[in-house]
């Protein structure tokens, strides 16, 4: 009916646009509908184009009773009276014809026909308004990819012609674009014969092609600006100080259409609409993709995508949710905070959970996420036969209490803090990583308050014997490592590019990484009593660090914090301390919160987990504000954290997936299994072989969770992705699977030894002449998985076994297959 209202022409003075897109259905037929025009200023204020070259996008919505919208932009026929004023095509971008006012209608034909107004101004339509450098031709070149790393914004440029990286130096642009190589880039006689222009739409050839075309509003805006004599930034002009993209965020359907609406706010209050000139990305474009003109359209996997944003030096973020719309009538129990906000998302998604996993899957993955090994058989079977309710949150303190935990977590935190072997001092300073190792996991096991933990690290001094903390500043030599370190590991802001420039995905700027350099800039370093240690201190004076490129020497501050006045006599790593730790700080807690739901989910509710930058959300904000606060509230207690997740339903669920989850990646519909870090996986071959890896240095009985520094040498641990140490990320944990890996487990030389070894597990069992066949099966297989095995598992195997005559080489052969399967290598 909409399709065929849309073919009907409407007459009078004014002008009449139908769209040319197929129109979609509103939420609900036959619901109540209301419709609403959006240009990004506040309700009922009137929008003022200057000069021919202004544009403005609409955005038609239409929205029902129950609050669902779909946009409309393209379905409704805009009308402009009187005419003469302004002209709208039909994706809704609205262009200046003349000086004076007019209102432009939105109109969705039915019975009756909904319609939506807004009023526009034009003003000096024959005078066009001085074209600002900064504010207009900066972003067509960024749009068009002109000052991309690939291309003339490379560090030394392109063909002789250089241009900052995504126009973060204007200045420096114009000097470059205007007067390097006696301005012949440009013609101010003849515009239109300007290289910048004849390169841009191809007519000169060009290595990166056409990217501008001709007649085009930027096309224009440009001649303008060179007709004019190609004038710099005119430093009174109003500055860009904030981005806005209308929706922030909408409920899509799979297969739709939504047109954003960018409007940039500027310090005099004035707001312009630069949809046209924005630059978008989709962070999964699996999801939906994103047009040039700011076009969104989703793809038919479900979940949450961000579509990034970004103008000049600001960015802004529009989220959309695609809901799959499966029939969720029932849910597994909420035990805590999680499970209700986790299943709140599952249901605006429509996607129904898999169930609870049965106590073998929970006992073996919950031992091996939290304590780092397998369960023994004993532990499994008593916890099979054990019928209380609540035995799950009794072997989660259990465990919690154990030196099992603390030996898993320091290992992580040992080689996210790069507690590895320094080349400097070779082996001579071994007894600094142990002592570091030591304090790490000491600090775990006695549960210290994580701000505590962290200023702990941050303000170190002295020497390893009597503060093994201070071996951080062994690996993060210098200030940068310090500064990048300190901000990806305890805020989860990877600022690295700001060291260089503006950074292109979020706010900070090279002022914002000197400022909190400057923190550092103090430290130093001397040789200590030993050989092998050095001691680190406050060196007296004020604390500041030299802008790279205006030379202004700047004080202290924390990301987005205000500068701090310190006294030279004061280590400013301890106002650092206190700015990180505060129970204010927007990025402490959260991030610490999303890296632990890391460790147990496989993924951060943000990832990558030290990647929390604005333009890449949390998939749900809700939890990860609750987590966070809970996490404040609870003194930064890090088990009670630990212990709440563990509890909840949703890290008990199932990992096997039901006819709606399978492809669920960042909503916890169900356990994402994930192969065994290496360390784990290392110990769980020698608990099932009975054969135990001999460290060289290490205790005879040591496991591999417990080595003391990051670089260990181990070739199964380098092969199975153990990191080396060598950066705060923790992608530097290899977690895919790869060739050397299945030769590794199927025939080297060290899994052939444990299995063939006279005292190993598979030796034992041939050699126990009072054991049933069937018990040493069931062994084996609460050792490798935590669980009996099938009632067909076991016929096929015993009968193997009897068919070899129970000899070492038929149970070798067994252990071997256990090893080698999914259900081993992987927790799930």
């Amino acid at each position: 009916m909409i399709m065929a209202l849309l073919a009907t022409a409407l007459t009078g003075s004014a002008i009449s646009v139908a769209a040319d897109a197929t129109a979609t259905a509103l939420p609900a037929t036959g619901a109540s509908v209301s419709l609403s025009m959006h240009v990004g200023r506040p309700d009922g204020e009137s929008v003022v184009l200057r000069g021919e070259d202004a544009r403005q996008q609409l955005v038609v919505m239409g929205s029902d009773a129950a609050g669902r919208s779909l946009d409309l932009t393209r379905t409704v026929t805009f009308t402009a009276a009187p005419a003469g004023v302004v002209a709208i095509d039909s994706q809704g971008v609205v262009s200046p014809q003349g000086d004076g006012t007019a209102t432009v209608t939105a109109t969705l034909p039915g019975t009756p026909p909904l319609t939506a107004a807004v009023s526009f101004s034009v003003e000096s339509f024959a005078h066009n308004p001085g074209v600002d450098f900064a504010n207009h031709i900066v972003p067509i070149l960024t749009k068009n990819g002109c000052n991309s790393g690939g291309c003339h914004g490379a560090a030394n440029g392109q063909n002789g012609f250089r241009l900052s990286l995504l126009g973060f130096e204007q200045l420096e642009d114009y000097e470059h674009l205007v007067k390097e190589s006696r301005a012949r880039r440009l013609s101010f006689a003849s515009p239109d014969k300007s290289l910048l222009l004849q390169k841009g739409t191809g007519i000169v050839a060009h290595g990166g092609g056409g990217r501008l075309e001709a007649g085009s509003p930027e096309y224009k805006l440009i001649r303008s600006w060179i007709a004019a004599g190609g004038p710099p930034a005119n430093p009174e002009a109003a500055r860009l100080t904030k981005l806005e993209v209308y929706p922030a965020a909408r409920l899509m359907a799979p297969h739709t259409e939504q047109q954003l609406l960018v409007t940039a706010l500027y310090s005099d209050g004035s707001r312009e609409d630069v949809t046209a000139t924005a630059v978008y990305e989709a962070n999964v474009p699996e999801m939906a993709s994103v047009s040039k003109r700011g076009l969104v359209r989703t793809n038919t996997e479900t979940g949450d995508v961000a579509i990034m944003v970004r103008y000049q030096t600001e960015v802004a973020v529009s989220r959309a949710t695609i809901p799959l719309g499966a029939p969720l009538t029932t849910l597994p129990p909420a035990r805590n905070f999680i499970d209700t906000l986790a299943f709140k998302k599952l249901q605006l998604l429509g996607l129904p959970p898999s169930p609870v996993a049965d106590d073998a899957t929970f006992l073996r993955r919950m031992m091996v996420d939290l304590g780092g090994r397998l369960p023994t058989a004993a532990e499994a079977e008593a916890f099979l036969a054990d019928p209380s309710p609540g035995k799950r949150d009794i072997w989660i303190d259990k465990v919690m209490a154990s030196g099992d935990y603390a030996d898993a977590f320091a290992t992580k935190w040992s080689a996210l803090l790069r507690n590895q072997l320094d080349s400097e001092f070779a082996d001579l300073g071994k007894p600094g990583n142990y002592a570091f190792h030591k304090w790490i996991r000491q600090a775990i096991q006695e549960n210290m308050p994580y701000d505590q933990f962290v200023r702990h690290v941050v303000t170190a001094a002295g020497e390893a014997s009597e503060n093994p903390a201070v071996l951080w500043y062994r690996a993060v030599k210098d200030v940068n490592a310090q500064v990048e370190d300190t901000a990806q590991l305890f805020l989860g802001q990877r600022i690295q590019c700001a060291k260089c420039h503006h950074h292109p995905f979020e706010r900070w700027s090279q002022e914002d990484y000197t400022r909190f350099s400057a923190f550092f800039t103090q430290l130093g370093k001397k040789p200590g009593l030993s050989e092998a240690e050095q001691r680190v201190f406050h060196k007296s004076g004020v604390a500041t660090a030299k802008h790279p490129k205006t030379g202004e020497q700047l004080t202290p501050a924390g990301l987005g914090g205000p500068p701090l006045a310190i006294e030279g006599s004061e280590d400013p790593r301890l106002q650092l301390a206190d700015w990180l730790t505060s129970r204010d700080n927007p990025f402490f807690a959260k991030s610490l919160v999303n890296r632990t739901w890391k460790s147990f989910f496989g993924r951060g509710l943000i990832d990558p987990e030290d990647d929390m930058r604005a333009t890449n959300p949390a998939t749900n904000p809700e939890l990860l504000d609750a987590l966070a606060k809970h996490f404040v509230d609870h003194g930064f207690d890090t088990k009670d954290l630990v212990r709440t997740i563990c509890q909840s339903t949703v890290y008990q669920l199932s990992s096997e997936p039901n006819q709606y989850n399978a492809d669920d990646r960042q909503n916890f519909s169900r356990y994402y299994p994930r192969r065994l870090p290496a360390e784990v996986l290392s110990d769980a071959i020698d608990t099932t072989t009975g054969s135990r890896t001999n460290f060289a240095g290490m205790p005879p009985d040591s496991r591999a969770v417990q080595l003391p520094y990051a670089d260990y040498s181990s070739d199964f641990l380098t092969v199975f992705g153990r990191p080396k140490g060598d950066s705060a990320c923790e992608c530097e944990r290899g977690s895919d699977a790869n060739l050397s890996q299945g030769l590794h487990l199927v025939n080297s030389a060290e899994i052939m030894g444990k299995l063939s070894n006279g005292s190993g597990r598979a030796a034992t069992l041939a050699k126990d002449q009072v054991a049933k066949s069937d018990a040493k099966l069931r062994e084996l297989y609460f050792t490798a998985f935590g669980r009996p095995p099938t009632a067909d598992e076991q016929t096929f195997v015993l009968a193997y076994l009897e068919q070899k005559s129970y000899s070492q080489q038929a149970f070798e052969d067994v252990v071997w297959s256990l090893l080698n399967s999914k259900e081993f290598l992987f927790n799930h």
